[in-house]
């Protein structure tokens, strides 16, 4: 196009020179051989060249803004308005329960009797299963009978005493030994209900470890009980996060084998900075409706640093950088009747990114007709069809 436009120019430039100035004839000047001459006949050529190039460029521009035929950018826009926006951080915990114990006997001996399975739900002080005593329950019922006599004994010796008969050494022999038989029995009962395992609180029997008949000591697993009713999760959040984050805090929970979303509460901050990896610990309470939540299950923790009740927000691939590193989009001044308007390039400071949204801290008000689509193409300035 350009190259045509020369040759036009400079087909004009050479019947002007030929026909309204005849003294200059390119042919004779260039056979003269005179320097002075052929630079002199330049000068005047190529003068009379950009005169002819500036009225052919308003020409050009006259026909494309009357050119019916004429092809505008086609765009698409959005209209800024003011939006709620929240940014969250992200931190990666574990699901917790405090109810997640292994239960161990207290009494070495044979395990004679089991009263639970897998899966079975049981209650606070439950039962679980029992160990052979060693006899000791017949001692208990020898102890209880020397109790039984040393409590008749001690009664006669008090009445005897009340009434001033007798010495006061035989009244108190006889009350020592009620008191020594009183604990002899009440330390046997306590060796014989280590015999007895029972439900520290109550959960489901998750797992029966051990079976009946076998010898057991204490520190050996028996059983391994859950409640899944006192649900939480830990994390370590970065230092530099300890101002946004307040007890009661609400928390989105997402567990990613669940596929689900559930919201706690911050219950816990812990006041030490761990040196290693510059973080401290959370807790949050979580509820478990649904009973699907388990110990040592992972989730992403989306916890709330910033919120902004009037943002203008504008997706991530809307924007352009310059080469200062700048942040430019396009806005649409006016539209017209048929639907083309003419494009202005603003430049914006942004602020937080949540998703695939930015958030317009300066730059833009609200209201403001951004161009989403086609944005890439456009320049400062030029006429745009808009689609609707």
């Amino acid at each position: 196009m350009k190259k045509n436009l020369y040759l036009a120019a400079l087909s004009l430039l050479l019947l002007s020179c030929s026909g309204g100035n005849k003294e200059v004839n390119v042919d004779e000047v260039v056979k003269s051989k005179d320097l002075n001459q052929i630079k002199s006949s330049r000068e005047i050529i190529h003068k009379e060249y950009e005169k002819l190039v500036a009225e052919l460029a308003k020409l050009d521009k006259a026909i494309a803004e009357l050119d019916p035929n004429k092809k505008n950018p086609l765009v698409k826009t959005i209209t800024l308005k003011d939006t709620l926006f929240n940014h969250y951080i992200e931190i990666q915990g574990n699901v917790e329960t405090k109810e997640n114990i292994v239960i161990s006997p207290e009494y070495s001996g044979i395990l004679t009797q089991l009263y639970v399975k897998a899966g079975q739900k049981v209650s606070k002080g439950q039962l679980l299963a029992r160990i052979d005593d060693g006899g000791m329950s017949a001692q208990l019922a020898q102890a209880e009978t020397q109790l039984a006599l040393a409590k008749t004994t001690f009664e006669r010796q008090k009445n005897l005493w009340d009434q001033k008969i007798g010495s006061e050494i035989q009244f108190l022999q006889a009350k020592t030994t009620l008191e020594s038989q009183q604990k002899v029995v009440a330390q046997i009962k306590s060796q014989l209900n280590k015999t007895n395992v029972v439900a520290p609180f109550s959960g489901t029997i998750d797992e029966v470890i051990t079976e009946r008949g076998k010898v057991v000591a204490p520190g050996m697993d028996l059983f391994r009980i859950v409640n899944l009713s006192n649900m939480y999760v830990t994390a370590n959040v970065p230092e530099n996060y300890i101002a946004q984050l307040k007890l009661g805090a609400i928390v989105n929970v997402y567990l990613n084998a669940l596929g689900k979303s559930y919201q706690g509460k911050v219950r816990q901050i812990g006041n030490y900075i761990n040196p290693n990896n510059r973080t401290f610990s959370i807790e949050i309470a979580l509820p478990n409706p649904d009973n699907l939540l388990r110990p040592n299950q992972v989730a992403v923790l989306k916890i709330e640093d910033y919120k902004n009740p009037k943002a203008l927000l504008l997706t991530e691939n809307i924007l352009q950088e310059t080469a200062d590193g700048s942040k430019i989009v396009y806005v649409v001044n006016k539209v017209e009747s048929n639907n083309t308007a003419k494009v202005s390039q603003k430049k914006i400071e942004i602020g937080y990114t949540s998703g695939s949204f930015v958030e317009v801290k300066s730059g833009l008000e609200s209201g403001e007709m951004v161009v989403t689509d086609g944005a890439k193409s456009l320049k400062d300035g030029i006429t745009v069809e808009i689609i609707k």
